[in-house]
Formats: C-alpha cells, structure tokens, sequence
C-alpha cells in the first residue's frame, strides 16, 4: 500500500464500492466495519424491504431519491428526498418505495447483528 497506508484518512467513491444484497435491497458498502469499528457508510437502494432490528448499532437514513415509506415499529412514516431518520438499536424497521438512501450505521454493524421480525427471534422493541 504504501505511502497512502500512513495517511489518517480514508477516501472511497460509490462506484468502488461492494455491492451486496441486504434485507432492505442492494447496498453499497462505502466504508465497513473492516475499515472502522466507528461507522459504515452505505448507500442503499430500496424497494420493499423485510422488517429487521440491530440490538447493538443504531441507523441513520438520509433519504437521497425516490419516495416511499418507512415502518418504524408499529409507526408507518411517508419518506421522501430530504427527509432523515435516526432509528435506535431494538427498533424493527422496513422502507418500502422506490427509494435510494444513505445510511449511516452507529457503531459500524457487526456481522450476526441483525435480527428479522417475522422469524420469531423475539419481538423487537417499538420506539
């Protein structure tokens, strides 16, 4: 690596991004937990996701195209371009849409982390 190994920065761009399938629809993995234990960084796209939780990260979503909602324990919330959302850990969640979305995941998800709501894993808590 180098020189660039010794820098206390890390520069990524979306198109070099891994691009994996998630419950909420196709991510791109900006930054991970292999590069932080602080933060991920994904932007994601979404049309109907599978209502899950985290026990241990909470979720930032910034909503950056297409319209939709989103389902936030027993709650269902329009979401739009512009609108931002901070989910906290135990919060069952869904977006559905045709939406794309930056998520911010505090502290950085950890592979195991995340739990279904409908696969009697015990019920998740509603904020």
């Amino acid at each position: 690596m180098g020189a660039a190994a010794t820098r206390p920065y890390l520069v990524r761009h979306l198109r070099d991004a891994a691009v994996v399938a998630c419950p909420c629809g196709v991510s791109h993995r900006i930054f991970t937990r292999a590069d932080t234990p602080v933060a991920n960084l994904h932007v994601t796209e979404i049309t109907d996701s599978r209502k899950h939780f985290h026990r241990k990260s909470s979720e930032y979503y910034y909503i950056l195209e297409g319209s939709g909602h989103m389902e936030l324990g027993d709650d269902v919330i329009p979401v739009e371009p512009g609108t931002a959302v901070i989910i906290p850990p135990g919060t069952a969640h869904r977006a559905y849409g045709n939406l794309k979305a930056l998520i911010v995941v505090i502290p950085a998800a950890e592979h195991g982390d995340e739990y279904f709501a409908d696969a009697g894993q015990g019920p998740a808590q509603t904020r």
